[in-house]
């Protein structure tokens, strides 16, 4: 028996097609590894680290090994063991830029149906067009708008954190550094309520029968529907 093949090339595409390409399933999970891992340094520098405690420890630990230290001497280690931490932070955030950087790339050069942009402009459209299926389309258009916020985040993260990295070079602008400090810092707990969000909204949206699959996809790349 002939196969009978579609006449429209596009269309035969789209049906072989991903619906997350490999590109985005890398962004996606790099993506996640590194936001966490400079939480996660944080969370040291919060508690493990912090200076007073630790200051203290490490007086208390050596003085029972017979070492004499001053209080002075255990806050410079304590500083020190700090620092170690927030180098390892800095990295992070210099890995967050570079995929800040793939994302927007990304967002130019894939296929003109998979570019974010595209979607939440088709989603709007659908909305203000369709009556039917109202609530689910809604419903996606409130999801884009919330991963559109946390895209502007990222940047602003980016942003704010190369400034600190770099704020020896940028001393004409030292003035703003502790507000620059101050908003790279909210920027963490706005994170923190997205990274809460995002992991509810799968939670739930796994329930249902019509969207399940939303991680496994993401994994493996899910089969585009026309």
């Amino acid at each position: 028996m002939a196969i009978i093949e579609p006449i429209r090339k596009d269309i035969a595409s789209k049906r072989n097609s991903k619906k997350h390409p490999a590109s985005l399933r890398f962004w996606h999970w790099a993506n996640a590894i590194v936001i966490s891992g400079s939480l996660i340094t944080v969370l040291i520098n919060s508690t493990i680290t912090k200076s007073r405690p630790t200051a203290t420890l490490i007086k208390e630990e050596l003085q029972k090994a017979g070492a004499s230290v001053t209080t002075d001497q255990a806050h410079s280690a304590a500083h020190a063991l700090g620092d170690k931490v927030w180098d390892i932070h800095v990295y992070f955030g210099y890995a967050l830029a570079a995929l800040l950087v793939f994302r927007l790339l990304l967002e130019f050069f894939q296929l003109a149906e998979q570019k974010f942009i595209r979607k939440i402009k088709t989603t709007y459209a659908q909305f203000k067009a369709t009556k039917a299926k109202r609530e689910a389309i809604r419903n996606e258009l409130i999801v884009k708008t919330i991963y559109s916020l946390f895209y502007i985040l990222l940047i602003i993260m980016v942003v704010t954190g190369l400034f600190l990295a770099f704020e020896d070079a940028l001393v004409a602008y030292k003035s703003i550094r502790h507000s620059v400090k101050e908003v790279h810092g909210f920027c963490m707990y706005l994170v923190l309520a997205f990274i809460i969000i995002h992991v509810a909204g799968i939670f739930l949206a796994e329930r249902k029968a019509e969207s399940a699959g939303i991680v496994s996809d993401m994994i493996n790349g899910g089969n585009n529907q026309i």
